[in-house]
């Protein structure tokens, strides 16, 4: 399973938008890209990319938000025959890798570096994903890197409890088995 989200950037002379695709099991980034608007075709570009350099996947997490609903994003999950899962609305949780992605992006390189210009921080976000990737061990993982977990497919996965005792089926768990009963 795959999530995406989008995350701006605060710069010298306005904002920057990042979208990231990662992987729910080893938490690896496969894909991202930055822009200066919010328009979707930079996710799209994303979502492309991930697909080429990493096949595709069984389900597909996002929000609801409107790059994510368009047509164009929505056709090529479509196109792959992906399953779509959508968050719940107001239900940041339900993507909460992503979400803790961005917290870490934020806390130890964006805040840490300020920086001023979409090049500038191209060339820093190219470096931090490459050492997210490779180099920083996450605790979830058991102190592994998400690469080591994505290439082994050894020591990752989402161990999510339930705290609150639901016994029906959530979104994503019925947007997968609706796929699944039409193939």
């Amino acid at each position: 399973m795959w999530s995406t989200d989008i995350t701006y950037v605060r710069l010298a002379h306005g904002f920057a938008y990042l979208v990231a695709i990662i992987d729910w099991y080893a938490r690896r980034v496969l894909a991202w890209r930055l822009s200066n608007t919010l328009e979707a075709g930079f996710c799209v570009d994303c979502l492309e990319e991930a697909l080429r350099a990493h096949g595709r996947p069984e389900i597909f997490n996002t929000d609801q938000g409107s790059q994510f609903t368009s047509a164009t994003f929505t056709g090529v999950l479509l196109r792959e025959e992906i399953a779509i899962s959508m968050d719940g609305r107001g239900r940041a949780l339900d993507n909460m890798f992503v979400e803790r992605l961005w917290r870490s992006v934020k806390y130890e390189d964006i805040y840490l570096k300020g920086y001023a210009s979409l090049p500038e921080l191209l060339l820093g976000l190219t470096d931090y994903f490459a050492f997210y990737n490779h180099e920083r061990p996450h605790q979830s993982l058991g102190y592994l890197t998400p690469e080591a977990v994505y290439r082994s497919g050894v020591g990752g996965g989402a161990n999510i409890v339930d705290r609150f005792g639901e016994t029906t089926l959530g979104q994503r768990q019925t947007a997968a088995i609706d796929v699944a009963s039409t193939t």
